[in-house]
This record gives structure tokens, sequence and C-alpha cells, in this order.
């Protein structure tokens, strides 16, 4: 296989000044001056005539391609170009005085770019070739070609490739012999690239935030992910050490990166030692080339099996790895293991001189060719790092001072190609990644907000972009996505206060919800990252987003299938966000209560749904309608009491209907007799109360306990559910709280109570004595029960707090807080405390062996132990 085109250009973001290349007894001419590697004298001529006309030049090892200033046309130089260079170059042109505007190519194709943003394709096998049009609807601003395949960037920062297929280069997620037909690469949708590149049969793209993806074939670890399998969708390159990639160059099978501080890393096919780390050996990850550590590279270019890198402090190229053709300007022809200045003889290194700043170099590699071109910057070489859509401070301001102008209509296309297009959107507001930075979001979101604000100041402006998001944005979000900055978008958006607008809740806000909730659990786990990282007033906005939406949608609701699934997307998100309020912010719950819900909600029908569900949970194909339950954090105190007052009447009633059936013989008649009553009889002694309860409680099952509650006393009127029912569980809890009776223990200057060191009763009372709470709540009885908060805390396994202990014991919660407060020399001495307390009339150690270790200023988390 041979080595394709996008071996053309390589060189760094920034252009380092250089005055002139020496050569044995010369000084430095005007003009252009060109070096050839190998040297042909024909062809080295042919190029250095027009070098002040070059636009571009790329080469593979068969043919040579130098595109002409202005973009007139393309001279093809057939190779090896032998010694007098006779052969004449056969020249392309575009026709209809189209102007071209770069060009890359491979074995036996030519990707030329139009001015205005076309591709054209010549194949070279096919005799009286002309170009043919591809993507001609798009605005293309990059291409790169592999051998046998071709990549395409859009200025909307969509990614399309076509041609051959066998290795996965493609990126399209599947494997299959070619098309001709350019394919959108879906799993790069809306990360913003900065440039792409192609192997023999392998593809990377560079992003703007400096991360690095690749495809394709694999056999030499030329995808640097750490093995040697190919992948049919782009992978992210791992193992960098958070260094900012600024460029990559893709060679047949090895490929080289630029980082932001001039480190230069390889990876792949090392057999010539292309990789320059002294060794033929394969790299299946980046790895430093250490020759070059200490210097500044400002340029790297892959051949075939060569590689360049450019130090513009020392004004010197190094050159290694396959140099039987001369490729390496080493004097001779042998390979390199590690890279070496190249020379113009055997014993005079080429220089280029960086006092002056008149000139640049130009570095060119591909097939087994090298190129330098030293020429003037006012005849500036083609761009090939043209960028997509984004918007900047001068963009703004320019939109603003258009509104109401003629030039209208040329900035709402603009808006509408930046607020289309998630790569755009996302690259707009990138700030700046420092290298060995460890941060997961590389979004400014403060620079958002002042944009997006500046902007919504102009109604025109605000409703162009509002018809964006609902009608293409929205539509292409990359929720499919594994990529993380693919989804910082999904971050950014909320941030627009388009967003929050509650006339856009059901045309933006619903669509977004709904998009998230479609997400893989990988990438809703890094949305939710993201989330943590915001400020708790943006946090708060954020949730208030989404609680404006469903009150909208509660307003306007009618009963439909459309309407219940915008409102469970809209519940979900909530879910998610309560979800990281949890774990990260520990805001009030009450921001997320819906309050509307307590008179809008039929709670018995809520019962039912929730019921429905439960008997049916296997079946996967069921449609229920929103069971707000599912989402317990939006009801308030008085939505739950309706709940369980409507939840605990709908299950008295099925037990009743259950009862009836199976008395009429319509069911199976259940084992227990008591099973056969509608309801749940008990006859009780004033004066033995608590002995009479628990004696027939013990003969209920479980389920027994879900009927309706009757209650007697003997000797009294019969069976009563109202008066009687709460007089009795008065008295049950009065009874058994008491501090007397001994089941709990109530800590001197305290209102609550709490549990005996040392209990009096066995385990199975305090079991009891919760299904006596459970009772009474299933019963629509109100019981006072004084337990603190933090007994509800440790129910849901949280944490106790000392705000907790102040409440359950007052006096201890004072003395405990007084400890912390105090932060002078001579505590051991002023309080002579150890990890043990006297507490209910009894000495205990709070931690093993308490009683003997002394509380001091650096151990003090007795409060925590207590």
């Amino acid at each position: 296989m041979e080595r394709s085109g996008a071996r053309g250009l390589a060189r760094s973001t920034t252009r380092t000044p250089a005055s002139r290349a020496a050569a044995p007894h010369s000084v430095d001419p005007p003009g252009a001056q060109l070096w050839l590697f190998p040297g042909a004298a024909g062809l080295h001529s042919a190029l250095l005539r027009r070098s002040e006309a070059t636009r571009q030049i790329c080469c593979t090892r068969r043919r040579l391609a130098v595109l002409e200033r202005g973009g007139a046309g393309v001279e093809v130089h057939l190779l090896p170009a032998g010694s007098d260079g006779a052969r004449k170059p056969k020249c392309i042109k575009l026709g209809k005085k189209m102007k071209i505007h770069s060009m890359d190519q491979g074995v036996e194709h030519l990707l030329i770019l139009s001015s205005d943003g076309k591709p054209f394709e010549y194949n070279f096998s096919i005799e009286h070739a002309r170009f043919q049009s591809i993507l001609q609807e798009k605005s293309i601003i990059q291409i790169a070609c592999g051998d046998y395949h071709s990549l395409a960037l859009s200025k909307g920062g969509e990614l399309f490739s076509w041609g051959q297929n066998i290795h996965g280069q493609l990126g399209v997620g599947r494997i299959f012999s070619s098309t001709p037909t350019p394919q959108i690469v879906e799993h790069l949708a809306g990360v913003p690239l900065v440039q792409i590149s192609a192997g023999e049969a392998h593809s990377m793209a560079l992003s703007m935030s400096g991360n690095i993806y690749s495809w394709g074939k694999n056999d030499f670890g030329q995808l640097g992910l750490g093995h040697t399998k190919k992948k049919d969708s782009p992978s992210l390159i791992e193992g960098l050490d958070n260094q900012k990639v600024e460029f990559l160059s893709c060679g047949g099978s090895h490929t080289a990166l630029l980082t932001q501080d001039g480190l230069v890393f390889t990876f792949g096919a090392g057999k010539y030692g292309q990789l320059g780390h002294n060794s033929t050996q394969n790299k299946l990850r980046p790895c430093l080339v250490t020759e070059l550590h200490g210097h500044k590279v400002t340029q790297i270019a892959c051949g075939r099996w060569h590689t360049l890198a450019y130090v513009s402090d020392l004004g010197k190229v190094f050159s290694f790895g396959f140099g039987k053709e001369g490729q390496l300007g080493n004097g001779g022809k042998h390979n390199q293991l590690v890279p070496l200045p190249m020379k113009l003889t055997t014993s005079e290194e080429l220089k280029f001189e960086s006092h002056c700043s008149g000139k640049e170099l130009i570095m060119v590699a591909g097939g087994n060719q090298s190129i330098l071109l030293w020429m003037e910057k006012e005849n500036s070489y083609v761009n090939l790092r043209r960028k997509i859509l984004t918007l900047n401070e001068g963009t703004v301001k320019r939109w603003i001072a258009d509104v109401g102008t003629k030039q209208w209509q040329n900035t709402k296309r603009e808006i509408r190609e930046i607020f289309s297009s998630s790569a755009c959107l996302t690259g707009s507001f990138l700030r700046e990644r420092l290298a060995a930075e460890t941060t997961s979001v590389h979004l400014d979101l403060s620079k958002a907000r002042s944009t997006f604000k500046e902007l919504t100041q102009k109604d025109w402006i605000t409703n162009t972009i509002a018809t964006c998001l609902k009608d293409n944005l929205l539509k292409s979000l990359p929720f499919h996505s594994a990529h993380q900055e693919a989804l910082e978008v999904f971050f950014l958006l909320p941030e627009c206060p388009v967003m929050h607008d509650i006339n856009n809740w059901e045309s933006l806000v619903v669509p977004f919800a709904e998009t998230v909730c479609k997400m893989s659990d990988h990438s809703s786990r890094i949305l939710e990252g993201f989330w943590a990282t915001l400020q708790e007033s943006a946090f708060s906005n954020l949730v208030l987003m989404f609680k404006r939406a469903i009150n909208a949608q509660l307003h306007y609701w009618t009963e439909s299938d459309e309407n219940n699934g915008h409102l469970k997307a809209l519940l979900e998100m909530l879910k998610k966000l309560h979800r990281v309020n949890q774990s990260k912010y520990q805001l009030s719950e009450n921001i997320f209560k819906i309050d509307e819900l307590s008179d809008w909600l039929n709670f018995y029908g809520e019962a039912y749904r929730r019921s429905s569900w439960k008997m049916n949970s296997d079946t996967s194909d069921v449609q229920y309608c929103v069971i707000f339950s599912h989402f317990p954090f939006v009801f308030n105190i008085l939505s739950k009491i309706k709940l369980l007052y409507a939840d605990s009447l709908l299950k008295i009633q099925e037990r009743k209907i259950r009862a009836c059936m199976s008395l009429a013989g319509i069911l199976e008649q259940e084992e227990s007799e008591l099973a056969l009553m509608p309801t749940l009889n008990l006859r009780v002694r004033r004066n033995h109360l608590v002995e009479d309860v628990l004696s027939q409680l013990s003969q209920f099952e479980n389920e027994d306990l879900r009927r309706e509650l009757w209650v007697s006393f003997s000797g009294e009127i019969g069976y009563d559910v109202g008066g009687v029912k709460t007089e009795f569980f008065y008295c049950l809890f009065e009874e058994m709280t008491r501090p007397e009776y001994g089941m709990f223990t109530y800590p001197e200057e305290a209102t609550y109570m709490w549990f005996p060191v040392k209990p009096k009763f066995e385990a199975k009372r305090y079991f009891f004595f919760g299904v006596l709470c459970g009772l009474s709540l299933f019963n629509c009885n109100v019981a006072n029960i004084p337990f603190p908060l933090a007994l509800f805390k440790k129910l849901l396994a949280q944490a106790p707090s000392l705000e907790d202990l102040k409440e359950l014991s007052p006096v201890w919660g004072r003395s405990l807080q007084t400890l912390l407060d105090d932060e002078g020399p001579d505590f051991e001495k002023v309080f002579y405390l150890h990890f043990n307390v006297h507490w209910d009339r009894n000495d205990i150690d709070l931690i093993p062996n308490g009683s003997c270790i002394a509380v001091n200023q650096t151990n003090k988390h007795f409060c925590d132990s207590m």
C-alpha cells in the first residue's frame, strides 16, 4: 500500500520567523528557495521556477501535485522524477472560472476544494477523467485523503467520509467494501473539530479541546488505543498525560502528534525508525520522542514511512525513519532510528536562521518524498486549518448592529448556521485548555451567559435563535454520543435565556428533556457530572426551568399519550437533578416540590395507576400514564398525606372485594380464616390495652394488616371506625411512650424520646411498635410519636448531625458545640474528657477502649462518635 496525500503539509498554529537557508558560500537570495529530498535536478528546477507562484504542494509515492497561486489549476508530476525531470507534468483545471482553495491526494484519486467550499474528485486511473462534484449542498472547509478513502469537514462541524471501508476507515460504525457516497461520521457529531488527517487506511480527527479521535486500520497500533484491533468508529486516544495536542499528521501506518508545548508524540509502525524512539518496535500508545525533548518543535509532517520535525529556535529540520530513497536528507540512503538534522551535503547541516521575520518555512512530506519550501510570508501558503463557524465578540457586535439593516438577511443566515450546530455552538465557548489540566469541562459558561444575554437584548435575534433551536438543533442533538465533549452542548443549552422563557416550554424545554432521556446510562452519568460542577445558583435555575415547564404542562393539560410523554420526560429530568443535588449540593428539598399537584392530581387515580403498574411491572409493552409517585421528591407534605390516604383506601377496598369473592367462591379460598374477613377486627380491654393488642397482632400475617381496622373496647359499644379508632391509637401510643413504661428513654430537658441503652423489652415488641405506627397511618390516623429527626435520617441511611443531637438532647448538644468552638491551647486541661459518656444511666465507650483515650484538639470528632 502507498502513503497518500494528507501528507502535503504539516505546520503548527504558530508561524516562526526565519531568514535564510544556508548554502555553501552563498547568501540569502531574493524570492523563494526549495529543497527536494531525494533530489531530482529537473523536478527541482521545475518546482523552483514556480515556487513564488505556489499555493500548495502535496505528494504520494507516485505523484507530486502543485497548486498554483490563485487556484487556477493543479500541476501533477509523476514520481520518481528521474535525474533529467524530462516527463511533462499533467495540468488539471477545475474549469468554469472556479478557483481551487486546497487539495489532497490518494493512490489513484485527487481531491480538491474550491474557494467557495465545494469538493471535487478526480480519478487518475480513468482515461480522460473529469472532476466529479461531491457534497455540493454543504460548505466544506477541510479535506483529507487516505490511500483509497476521503474525509471532508463542513463549516457547520459535520465530518463526512467516503471510499474504501474494509478496515473501518470511514468511521461509520460498520465494515463494508466501499461507498462513493459521502457518509456522515455520526460518532463525532457535536464534537467541534479543528483538523482531520488520513493515513494509508486509518483516519484521525483533532478537536478544539485538544482531544484526538482515531479509527480504521490498526495492525501496527497506528490508532494509539493500546491494542491492534481495527475500529469502525472513532475512539478517543488517552494516555497523553493531559497534554494539549495542536496538530496531528498521519503516515502510512504511523501517526505523529504535536502539543501546545512543542512536544512530539508518535505511535504505530516503527519498522524503519519512523517513530524516532531509537528502535524498530511498534508503539500502541502515544510515546514522547525524547530526542526532541528540550526543543520546541513548531511543525511536523509524516511521509509514508518517515517523519519530519522543525525546531524553529534552532532553525533545523529533523528527520527520522525510512531513508533508502534519500528522503531524510542525511547525505546518504540509510534509515534513522532517532531524529537528526537534515543536511545539504554529508557534512553541512541545513539551517534556517530566525533573526528576520520576512520568510517562513513550509515543510512537506508524502510518499517517500520530503520538500522544504522557504518563501516570503507575503506570498502566504494555503491555510489548511480553516475553522468551523463559531461566535466571538466581534461577531456578536456585528449581529446586533445589523438588526434592521440591509445586512440582516446575511446575519440571520449566520445565526442559523451557528445555532443549528452543536459543534459550532460548543466551539464558541471553549476556554483555553492549559497543558496538564485535568478538569473534565472545558466550557466557559460565564462567557456563554454574557454572550447570550447580550444577543437576546434584541427581539429579532432572540426569535431567530429560538426558531433555530426548535427547528434544527434540538432535532439533531448528539444524545447517542459516548464522547464527553460532544455532550457539552447539553450542559450549554440551558444557559441560553430562550430556554427559560415560559412561552418556549413546549417548543424548547420539552424536546430538550425528551432528548436527554434517550441518552445511554454512560452518557447520562457524564451529563450529571457536568451539572455537579455548576454553582448553586445556576443549578437552582436549571431545576426551576424544568419545574416551570411541568407547571405549564399541568395548566394546559389534556389527557393524551403525547402529553403523558412530555410530562414523563420533564419529571425524569428533575429525577436526574435530584440525584445530583443529593450527592453534591444538598439544597433544600423544597426546590423540587410541585405545590400545584396537591390541588391538581387525582390521588385515588394515582394510587390505582401505581397499583396496576406494580402488578404488571414485568410486562414491558404495557403503556401507563405518568405515575407521579415514581418521583416522590415532587410531593409536598399535603400531597403525601393525600396520596397516603388514597393508597390506604384503595388497598382496603381491594381487600374487601377479595374477601367477598373468596366467600362467594369466585376466588380460591385462602388458607387463613382471618384472611376471609373483609376487615381487621380488634377487641381489647382498656386496662390491658398493650398486651391485648400485641397478642392479637401476633396472629395476623402482614397482608392481613392491609384491611380496614375496626376496634371495640370490651364491655362498651360495638365496633366503630370513627372516634373509637382515634381514641384507641391515642391511648395505645400514650401508654407505650410513657417514660414509666420503659420502652423509650427521655434525655433531661428533652421533649423527644430515644431508645434505651439496655432495653427491658425484647426486640419483637419494638417490631410491633413499628407495625402499630404503620397501622395508624394506613387507617388515616394521626398519632403523636415524639421521635427526633435523627431517627428518620437513620431509617434513610443518612448520618445525623450535631444539630440533630441538639434537638434530642439540648444539654449534650450545647456541650459538644462548646467543645468544637474551643480552639484554646489548654483544651485537654480545661475539659479533661475521654471518648466515653454517661447516657441513660450507663457509661458508654464511643470508640473501642474510649474511656482510656483523651479528647484533644486533633481528635475531637467526639461529636461524630456521639
